[in-house]
């Protein structure tokens, strides 16, 4: 086993700060790392070796968080040449240097999660991949906001073995002061609890457990449904002088006429999965394979609009191979403003967007008697997964004559 102790090197100008290193040994080899870690004389304690600060002194917390640091660096070490000694193999004190500053590089929050977007995109998982760099983004503006002083020499990032429950929890509460939801809270920090969780099972880290007092729950949503009536009038309202409103109006009618299909969805229905008068899909987001009836409405529809000149029916996505989940999005953001004002217009009290028309199916399918084991209050199951397993269980003649009524009904 190495031995490893932190030293302080005097800057050679009288009162200005020196340098703290640490000094490794192993085999009768002395090798030192250097930190950027800086201290006053009168800040080190030689005899301790150790950071000290006085009560009263300006710089106690900045002292303090040194002596963190500190203690982290020396369990890091400590942990490192653990590891080395239990392979059986012979090693140096340098190889305890290389492999403390790979990990320094390797399991910063900021270049694990990158590796994992990589990996994830390189795997197809590209919705999973977006859902983690606007984790990674969040938490790395809440350390640039608060300036936290557990990312030395950058803001934006820290070690994942410096993440401690005080950390989650000021992270908890800085989304709060934003104003965002419990849920939304609980997304972000169960990105962070998964991606703590594989350097865990890499063992590069020992679970701490920082993420034992934020809320990791997910809260059941308001219901985001709006009855038939108030679907039959954005159906019968006049918006030709507004062809942005009626293009909003209309993909929010083919959402509702195919059974509440989600945008991206939509978006990405290729040509080919309409044949013989049905839509047969895939869902993107459980992998669930659907089919739905393509009615007189939905064709009404599509008659509207000139042929989409790439392999996708509908006309959302019009230019093939440039980046096309970027333009989906883009249009979604636009076709959601442009819902907002048609709910003004029509008197709707409740922020109109594309995923009210599938909560409006649901609703309406359960008024009309699809069973609740399928179609709970408004998809009100825990998971869209589970739902989505009931309805490609039943019969789907059986959902399509509902869906008929439903139609019929406006």
């Amino acid at each position: 086993m190495a031995s490893i102790k932190v030293k302080y090197r005097p800057s050679k100008i009288a009162d200005q700060e020196g340098a703290i290193y640490y000094q490794i040994i192993h085999q009768r080899k002395v090798r030192q790392l250097t930190t950027e870690y800086r201290v006053l004389p009168d800040e080190w304690d030689e005899g301790r070796s150790m950071v000290t600060t006085k009560q009263s002194s300006k710089r106690k917390s900045f002292i303090l968080s040194i002596r963190e640091r500190v203690r982290w660096d020396v369990e890091r070490l400590t942990r490192i040449d653990r590891q080395l000694d239990a392979d059986g193999l012979s090693y140096t004190a340098d190889d305890v240097i290389d492999e403390f500053r790979s990990y320094a590089s390797k399991y910063t929050l900021l270049n694990f999660m990158e590796s994992l977007i990589i990996k994830f995109k390189q795997n197809g998982k590209i919705r999973t991949s977006e859902t983690y760099r606007a984790a990674l983004n969040s938490f790395r503006k809440f350390l640039c906001d608060t300036k936290r002083q557990d990312c030395p020499g950058n803001e934006e990032d820290i070690m994942l073995d410096r993440l401690t429950s005080e950390i989650m929890e000021a992270y908890e509460s800085w989304h709060r002061q934003l104003g965002n939801s419990p849920n939304t809270i609980s997304f972000y920090i169960r990105i962070l609890r998964a991606v703590y969780h594989r350097a865990v099972e890499d063992d590069a880290i020992e679970n701490r457990h920082p993420f034992r007092h934020v809320y990791t729950g997910v809260d059941k949503t308001v219901k985001r449904a709006i009855p038939l009536s108030h679907v039959k009038m954005i159906k019968n309202i006049d918006l030709s002088l507004s062809l942005p409103l009626d293009y909003a109006r209309d993909m929010f009618l083919m959402s509702f006429y195919l059974r509440g299909m989600s945008f991206i969805d939509m978006a990405f229905l290729k040509k080919t999965d309409l044949k013989n008068g049905y839509v047969i899909y895939r869902r993107r987001k459980t992998g669930q394979s659907l089919t739905i009836e393509w009615t007189r409405e939905m064709q009404l529809i599509l008659d509207k609009y000139p042929e989409n000149p790439t392999r996708y029916l509908l006309p959302i996505i019009r230019t093939e191979g440039l980046n096309e989940r970027c333009a989906y999005r883009n249009i979604g953001y636009n076709i959601n403003r442009s819902l907002k004002k048609i709910a003004s217009m029509v008197g709707i009290n409740i922020p109109l967007t594309m995923y009210v028309a599938r909560h409006s199916w649901a609703s309406a399918a359960k008024a009309k008697g699809i069973p609740l084991s399928v179609i709970s209050e408004g998809m009100g199951h825990d998971s869209e997964t589970t739902t989505q397993i009931y309805l490609a269980s039943l019969d789907t003649s059986a959902v399509d004559k509902a869906n008929s009524l439903i139609l019929k009904s406006l």
